[in-house]
């Protein structure tokens, strides 16, 4: 039964900044001490509150009372009045200073400050621009709750309407009651779901072509995060018949609208039309264009017999080239754009390293990148040469979000090799291609297979599809790799065929499958091997970063979530917690970073291991390589459990032991892309766990989804136009063995 309290913030115990849940001690009009949990703005110690909710019983701190909606109130008495000032909430005005305002005016204080706030300068001690500071301080407090108070009358909760002042100030009122839809586009977090349902609640129209917009720009975003580079206006009509019930006029209104705003950008097609968001569309052109530039401009040979320079390197490597690596060498000097694309095994860092030292005999200068931290590092310990993120290598500004070389300040060297290319997606791909200057070579490296990029396009094979850039494909498994049963599995998954089984009783495979039918029996393999046999052979800690859980999916009995949950209970007793509303980080979990930042010099996916907790400063520090990493409190949701991630986050790394669940419960995400990216993760060693059914699911289905992108086709138009093939596609195959 929902109750109302009134009372004062005696001390605030937790605050989680990402979704406002709070702990506060506090302390209500009938003087009882009390521990209020719920979603809140930063509120401070002093400030009243009226808070509506019901009691509960916590395991782990006993009764407390969960708010569901709260009013901030004004407090009474003159004691009450000077904590509330004292509390800091109104800049300008401490304890000392507080103590004074209320000896000058009494009960009547807070009057003054809302009515007749200049007669603040009658106090010692508040002069012209403290009075200025006290004035637009409380002003912004009127504002903040009259503003929590209408949306609270409206349903909305106060960690939103914390959230829309900040980001509007004075003008949220406004916004809210001439466009709410702007909250979707305006600011982070709140989609159109969130803003509809304010909008609906303040009584918009359900027909307004402001909500036909706001939903057609959801869309388009929704499709943008599922790869898409633009949607087609036939499935974006039938999405508002079915689910706001637009008529096709009304629909075709608010498309007009939006195009006359520049808001989508619409390209004519057979039968249909695409219909961009502005920067897809610019970025495809450009990206086209450039391209084609590039694939124009005149290339230049060495001045040195390239077959002959390439023995030496074969003798100072002590390897020998087959048909397609020499090749691949021969095009990389010859060529202004080259891919070269190949499986595991087949050679494709030992060509990056080959091509780094003909491009050194020639005297030119060649730099090195790959899409992530980690994709870079392991780049750099390969050829024995600098790697770096392309955003680095770009030198992106976190401040402005731009990258600072463009055109107008490009790369400086002869070539640029990009290794991992299948992660690049097409506002990476902009980026780079853009800063890439006409006497530049570039050469693209990536296995075809593995999944696409996180983002809009499919770069890798546009470019290999498009037939007018010159393509290397390797897929001649070399001799050292043969008996490696991860590489021929996962070819032989490529393929379509079945797995191979190591020899029974073989201790030192790299490969085994284990059948588990049940998802109970393969989540008590999946413990076994992670805590027990794995670290065992290879003589590491059930913690290391080196052996990872790799699941195709978040929820489910053996998916990413409840994995992490009972790895980390399991494996990880550790005494120091930091605790975030319900989530726990403990010393010596194992974490990953989920989004970049730049300043840290830490990057999406980049795993780590958590060595101090410090509940003084209620932050932590993680060591990425070596390499120690403070975290704050406002910092702690880019940390995530990394006992197990899914196959997109693990994308790009390798693991000394890979242990995959691959269950029938994980049928959406059966496929073989993903069974064949998570399979090539694995360096020493890889397992994987579930039932035959499973793995037959996963290898035959070769259907994954479809990108919506037109890049293919525009560069197809594009070299054609120009006069320039870019070179034929090669395509000779050498035999698996």
């Amino acid at each position: 039964m929902s109750e109302t309290l009134e009372g004062t913030i005696e001390h605030i115990l937790f605050f989680n900044p990402d979704n406002g849940y709070s702990v506060l001690r506090f302390v209500s009009d009938g003087g009882e001490r009390l521990t209020v949990v719920g979603e809140f703005p930063p509120l401070s110690a002093g400030e009243r509150l009226r808070v509506a909710g019901t009691w509960e019983m916590s395991p782990k701190f006993g009764r407390q009372f969960k708010a569901e909606t709260f009013i901030p109130s004004l407090p009474a008495g003159r004691t009450g009045i000077e904590k509330f000032l004292a509390c800091g909430l109104i800049k300008g005005i401490g304890p000392v200073l507080a103590k004074r305002i209320v000896d000058a005016f009494g009960g009547e204080t807070l009057e003054v400050l809302e009515k007749t706030p200049e007669r603040m300068r009658e106090v010692a001690g508040v002069g012209e621009v403290k009075y200025k500071e006290i004035r637009k301080s409380w002003a912004e407090h009127e504002d903040i709750r009259g503003l929590i108070i209408f949306l609270q009358d409206h349903g909305v909760s106060t960690n939103l309407a914390t959230k829309i002042y900040r980001h509007y100030g004075p003008k949220a009122y406004d916004v809210l009651r001439t466009n709410p839809y702007r909250l979707a586009q305006d600011i982070w977090g709140i989609g159109f779901k969130t803003s509809d349902a304010i909008a609906l609640k303040l009584g918009l129209d359900p027909a307004s072509p402001e909500r036909i917009k706001a939903f057609l720009l959801y869309l388009l975003d929704k499709d943008n995060e599922q790869g898409h580079v633009f949607s087609f206006a036939a499935g974006l009509a039938r999405s508002c018949r079915e689910e706001l019930g637009t008529e096709e006029e009304a629909f075709g209104r608010a498309l007009a609208d939006l195009i006359r705003d520049r808001a989508v950008v619409v390209e004519e097609l057979p039968g249909d039309r695409a219909v961009y968001r502005p920067y897809y569309y610019d970025a495809q052109e450009d990206v086209v264009a450039a391209i084609r530039n590039l694939a124009g401009a005149p290339s230049f040979a060495p001045p040195f017999d390239i077959d002959a320079a390439a023995a030496e390197i074969e003798l100072s490597f002590g390897i020998t080239f087959s048909v397609l690596q020499r090749r691949a060498v021969r095009e990389s000097v010859q060529r202004k754009i080259l891919v070269i694309t190949g499986g595991p095994g087949t050679g494709k860092t030992t060509i990056i390293r080959a091509v780094a030292a003909l491009f050194a005999k020639w005297g030119k200068t060649v730099l090195l990148a790959a899409p992530t931290g980690r994709a870079a590092k392991r780049l750099s310990e390969a050829t024995g040469r600098e790697a770096k993120t392309i955003h680095r290598t770009l030198e992106y500004n976190p401040k402005t979000g731009r990258f600072r070389r463009d055109p107008g300040r490009p790369l400086q060297g002869d070539a640029i090799i990009i290794d991992e290319f299948s992660m690049v997606d097409l506002s990476l791909m902009h980026g780079l291609i853009r800063a890439i200057p006409s006497s530049m070579r570039l050469i693209i490296v990536g296995d075809k297979d593995q999944l696409p990029a996180l983002g809009p396009g499919t770069l890798l094979r546009d470019l290999i599809e498009c037939g007018r850039v010159a393509v290397v494909r390797l897929d001649e498994i070399f001799r050292q790799e043969r008996d490696s049963l991860i590489v021929v599995n996962a070819h032989r998954i490529n393929q379509g065929q079945g797995i191979l089984h190591p020899k029974k009783g073989d201790p030192e495979s790299d490969f085994y499958f284990i059948r588990a039918d049940e998802d109970a029996k393969a989540f008590a393999a999946i413990m076994q091997l992670c805590g027990y046999r794995i670290p065992r052979r290879f003589h590491l800690s059930p913690l290391s970063p080196q052996i990872q859980v790799i699941s195709p999916m978040y929820k489910g009995f053996c998916g990413v979530d409840r994995l992490n949950a009972e790895m980390q209970a399991r494996l990880n007793k550790s005494g120091e917690v930091l605790r975030l509303g319900s989530r726990e980080i403990r010393a010596r979990d194992k974490v990953m970073q989920v989004r970049n930042n730049y300043e840290k010099d830490v990057f999406n996916g980049d795993v780590g291991t958590v060595v101090h907790i410090d509940p003084v400063r209620y932050g932590l520090v993680v060591e990425f390589d070596g390499r120690p990493v403070f975290y704050d409190r406002d910092e702690l949701n880019d940390l995530a459990l990394a006992y197990a991630v899914s196959v997109h986050k693990a994308q790009g790394s390798e693991y000394q032991a890979v242990v995959l669940p691959l269950l029938t419960q994980h049928f959406i995400m059966l496929q073989r892309n993903l069974f064949y990216t998570a399979l090539t993760r694995a360096k020493n060693l890889s397992v994987v766990v579930g039932s035959y059914k499973a793995l037959y699911i996963a290898i035959k289905n070769d259907k994954p989804v479809q990108r919506n992108s037109r890049i293919k086709e525009k560069l197809l138009a594009a070299l054609e136009t120009s006069g320039s093939s870019g070179g034929e596609a090669f395509d000779l195959t050498g035999g698996l063995f």
